[in-house]
């Protein structure tokens, strides 16, 4: 029996396809995409005049919060804007924040925008868990700042190891004059509004140019497809951070855009920081919750047995989204399931697909699926090519959202875009049913990754990397798969935890497969967690395959030997 689901205002799902002679489909909606602004910071000036004491951001202050109201907000960020103008910052001296999300970072990025100043919010990771300073040093040599804000005396090392500019740890404002409405008026769709450093779970970070024109269209992307935004302004309850495109772009801007309150989450999906994360989630109400998989893995013991924090958690609930990677069956299963328990209707599971490149929203699912890889199709506006790649379509994408390039890094962009101008996302689908596009398309991993065995066998890594997480869980923190130009697929292992071998062993005998592509004959456990520095994992805990093949290619070796350390199926 199909049990009944929380209605909510969402967007057309209906979508053209038209087949070309070399085998390509293009994509795109039969709707047109509705105007937007030129520039973010108008909707700033739109809520501050129709809605000024709107909560538009909040942080946790001991027991209780501490708020920025859109009124005070604008006023606030024309301040910011005016000690900006003096530093004379620019595209080629540009803003770098290195520390995390608070109002301070909120207010130095809209006053940023105000005047035109490119800013670029760096990982706290590359300052905090680093060594050597590595990639924080690349990114300084990179972009020349003319200006850092780093809050917290324990960006000191980071600061003085690479910093060649002028650093702050604390909000500097000055009298607004009309230097601020001068600089506002200059910024339109062309003008950078940030730049966003790419994860490197594919290579070294590279510095996305974002335009205040791929930013705007991305929101009207986004609130064409999450039609209920213009009823009801969007409330967010949000820990993902500002460096990367999720948060900084997609959440930022939904509820700049939209009207919205954005409550800052402290906390983080890890042990011992996840508790902060469900304390905030007890006492707001969502209306959109934003995670990505593992931190709604995490949430699922405290769904579960805290009768308190479901009954505020799904109150107000019209949607949850997952993004940032595949997220398992069962933990799309049991939100369902908690949530149709909890308050009597199902609430929509949805999710959307894209990158840094793309502002970030590409593509959406806005209807139920029973199958959590269903990614969705182009809202308006945005228009994909699907190339023949293996028993894959390899997806490209089109529209006013997407970058112009990186950052100093023309040679890095050429490649970034195919022949005919579209930029190359680099992520492999099927359609969910060949004969109904609208059906939506079903995500199948990083084309980047895959590689071939000795019998000329492709394997397609994302998939199978993802069903060998959960086929050992919990004992598995990550694998890394192994096996190009070998005879037989392998994997190395990151346990959670402890595990035994015998434990290890019964997992990797019963696990299913249908094929040498997808058949892992034997594994090896690593002693050494993924190294940051050495760019085997990003900031956001996402492992780079081929750096971690690489680094360790003596253990790729003892895998394919007869040491006792291997795991044999």
């Amino acid at each position: 029996m199909s049990r009944p689901l929380r209605q909510v205002r969402l967007g057309p799902r209906d979508v053209e396809a038209e087949r070309r002679t070399d085998g390509s489909i293009l994509l795109r909606s039969p709707h047109a995409l509705g105007p937007y602004p030129a520039k973010l910071t108008e909707r700033l000036e739109q809520w501050a005049d129709r809605a000024p004491e709107r909560i538009l951001f909040a942080q946790r202050e001991g027991e209780g919060w501490r708020t920025l109201t859109y009124g005070a907000a604008l006023a606030r960020a024309r301040r910011v804007g005016e000690f900006l103008l003096r530093k004379k910052l620019s595209a080629e001296r540009p803003l770098v924040v290195l520390s995390g999300n608070d109002l301070e970072h909120a207010l130095l990025h809209l006053g940023a925008m105000l005047v035109g100043v490119p800013y670029a919010p760096v990982s706290p990771a590359y300052s905090l868990l680093s060594s050597d300073f590595g990639r924080l040093r690349a990114i300084f040599e990179l972009l020349t700042p003319g200006l850092a804000f780093a809050k917290g005396k324990q960006f000191g090392p980071a600061v003085k190891a690479v910093a060649r500019c002028d650093v702050i740890d604390d909000l500097q404002e000055l009298p607004a004059t009309s230097a601020v409405d001068d600089a506002h008026a200059r910024v339109g769709p062309g003008t950078i509004a940030k730049f966003l450093f790419t994860s490197g779970s594919t290579g070294t970070p590279k510095a996305v140019i974002n335009t205040q024109r791929m930013w705007c269209s991305n929101q009207a992307m986004i609130a064409t497809m999450l039609a209920y935004f213009r009823d009801e302004p969007p409330v967010l309850v949000d820990w993902a951070p500002w460096h990367h495109t999720a948060a900084g772009n997609h959440d930022f801007g939904l509820v700049l855009y939209n009207g919205g309150s954005y409550y800052i989450d402290e906390g983080k999906p890890l042990p011992g920081a996840i508790e902060a994360t469900v304390r905030n989630l007890r006492e707001i109400a969502p209306t959109f919750y934003f995670n990505v998989p593992k931190g709604f893995e995490m949430l699922l013991p405290y769904l579960r047995s805290d009768a308190e924090l479901r009954a505020t958690f799904f109150s107000k609930l019209k949607v949850l989204w997952f993004a940032g990677a595949g997220i398992s069956q069962p933990v799309f299963d049991e939100m369902k399931r908690l949530a149709y328990e909890s308050c009597g209707e199902e609430i929509l599971f949805l999710t959307g697909l894209g990158s840094t490149e793309t502002a970030p929203f590409a593509i959406a699912r806005v209807w139920d699926s029973a199958d959590a890889a269903n990614m969705g199709l182009p809202p308006p506006g945005a228009e994909l090519k699907l190339v023949p790649f293996q028993k894959f379509l390899e997806m490209r994408v089109k529209g006013p959202h997407i970058t112009p390039g990186y950052w100093r890094q023309p040679e890095l962009t050429a490649r970034a875009f195919d022949e005919e101008g579209w930029y190359r996302l680099g992520d492999a689908f099927v359609f969910a049913d060949d004969k109904r596009p609208e059906a939506g398309l079903l995500y199948r991993g990083r084309i980047a990754e895959d590689f071939k065995l000795a019998t000329g066998t492709w394997v397609h890594v994302g998939p199978l990397r993802a069903r060998l997480i959960e086929h050992f869980a919990p004992l598995v923190r990550d694998v890394v798969i192994a096996g190009e130009g070998r005879s037989e697929v392998g994997a190395l292992i990151f346990l959670s935890g402890k595990a035994t071998r015998d434990e290890l062993l019964a997992k990797l005998g019963c696990l299913p497969s249908s094929g040498s592509s997808n058949r892992v004959a034997r594994a090896i456990v690593l002693d050494e967690p993924p190294s940051l520095d050495a760019g085997e994992a990003t900031d956001k805990g996402t492992i780079n395959q081929k750096a971690v093949l690489s680094r360790r290619a003596s253990v790729v070796e003892e895998l394919y030997s007869g040491s006792d350390r291997v795991l044999l199926a």
